[in-house]
């Protein structure tokens, strides 16, 4: 019987990537997508624990759609539904739980008919229909998993126990699955995991990161490719060479998580301040207009002020571009957890909002350096309307977001667009026609 689903994620790019890969499969068994979740027979949750926050999120939206639908089935997955199914099988309007480890079979469990391993060349009807906006889920860039899983514990990260060991996916498998979103009209690639730079490793067969990109930069015509996160250890000797090639783009999130040593041997982070001062200024010296974006945790265990402030330091020191700023959540199972040193809520919260106020700055400064410059920028969604027409938000090359005005059938287009203004969180632009 067909179904109409909805469908839901939460967190990082990974959920991101999952649920749209659910998504395409449920279109090619013939079940419909539904944006409300009213409609829905089925409903599909992708969770995250990656904060206690996050995992609060996804229990608050399982019981409002509950509310909202109590004759549809509602399915969590994802990290929280992972690392604690009990918990999660007890939240209101609850009707069934899809650990991380069985997540691919997902489509299959609720229709054991469904064709998930469709031939590429088939595709290609689906991931049009999808890139049109059938789904909440879609976007103008495809996000696509290639690895899941890490080996490295830093002491509070809950992803491991969540998602397990890392394993990548086989080359030929993630170029023609690209190939396939750029023959249906996607103009970008994200490519997704827990830790990109161990791709390969688990593969027993020499292929490293640097093997993939160039395969997908060689053998598919996708006209944009990026990373969405890279840990700033395990990069091959010559990687940022691979930013010869225009089509790969100039944007690099590199998880710094602390600028003070001390806090990185605790949190086992594999860096440390002077091995990422001479990876970020390796990166810039082979990537012109790099975007160079962080996370940073505030008030882990033990962190004193000393350590705080040597933060800020180093983070208006590398000059990143962008933070994403993270009060510590202590995660259950995690070593941090166990720590001694947890610190008030309250000075965690100063801590970030300081934080937050020096990534601002930051953000801003470096907007400002591209007022009056023309750069490329993907058009994602309309998002209002005034006297000057449709307003579009957008990204270029180097992952700024800019709003400007333009027609009607902008949306999935590159355009060349003059930047304007700066603010904290983007430019204006002007589209060149």
């Amino acid at each position: 019987m067909l179904m109409k689903v909805f469908l839901h994620t939460i967190g990082c790019r990974l959920n991101q990537s999952e649920i749209e890969t659910m998504g395409r499969q449920l279109l090619v068994a013939g079940h419909e997508l539904v944006d409300d979740a009213s409609q829905a027979d089925k409903v599909i949750i992708n969770t995250c624990a990656v904060t206690a926050e996050a995992a609060r999120d996804g229990r608050n939206i399982t019981r409002r759609i509950h509310r909202t639908n109590e004759d549809a089935e509602i399915i969590l997955t994802g990290c929280y539904a992972t690392i604690a199914p009990q918990k999660a099988g007890q939240i209101e309007g609850t009707g069934r739980i899809v650990l991380n480890q069985d997540k691919d079979k997902l489509v299959q469990m609720i229709d054991p008919e469904a064709r998930i391993d469709l031939p590429v060349y088939e595709q290609e009807p689906i991931l049009r229909e999808f890139l049109a906006g059938s789904s909440q889920v879609a976007n103008t860039r495809a996000f696509i998993k290639v690895q899941d899983g890490c080996d490295n514990k830093c002491t509070f990260c809950v992803t491991t126990i969540a998602r397990g060991a890392g394993q990548s996916r086989h080359l030929g498998n993630v170029v023609a699955e690209i190939q396939a979103l750029a023959a249906a009209g996607y103009q970008e690639a994200v490519l997704t995991g827990v830790h990109l730079g161990s791709y390969g490793r688990d593969l027993h067969n020499n292929t490293d990161l640097r093997d993939l990109i160039t395969a997908i930069l060689t053998h598919s015509d996708i006209p944009r490719l990026r990373l969405s996160s890279l840990e700033p250890w395990e990069i091959p000797d010559g990687f940022f060479a691979l930013w010869q090639n225009p089509r790969l783009l100039p944007h690099l999130h590199m998880p710094l998580q602390s600028g003070s040593d001390p806090i990185l041997r605790r949190m086992a982070r594999r860096t440390s301040r002077a091995s990422f001062r001479a990876l970020a200024a390796k990166a810039r010296a082979h990537i012109p207009d790099l975007n160079l974006t962080t996370d940073i945790i505030v008030g882990f265990p033990g962190e004193r002020e000393a350590d705080f402030q040597d933060s800020l330091d180093f983070v208006r020191e590398i000059g990143f571009t962008r933070l994403h700023v993270f009060s510590y959540s202590s995660r259950p199972g995690t070593a941090a957890a166990k720590m001694p040193g947890h610190l008030p809520k309250a000075v965690k919260k100063e801590r970030a909002r300081r934080m937050i106020a020096l990534g601002q700055e930051l953000s801003l400064k470096f907007h400002q350096r591209y007022e009056t410059q023309t750069r490329p920028v993907l058009w994602e969604n309309a998002v209002g309307a005034d006297n000057g027409g449709l307003r579009w938000a957008g990204y270029t090359d180097n992952y700024i977001r800019v709003l400007a005005h333009g027609p009607a059938d902008l949306f999935n287009r590159v355009t060349p667009t003059q930047l304007v203004e700066a603010r904290p969180d983007g430019l204006s632009g002007q589209i060149i026609v």
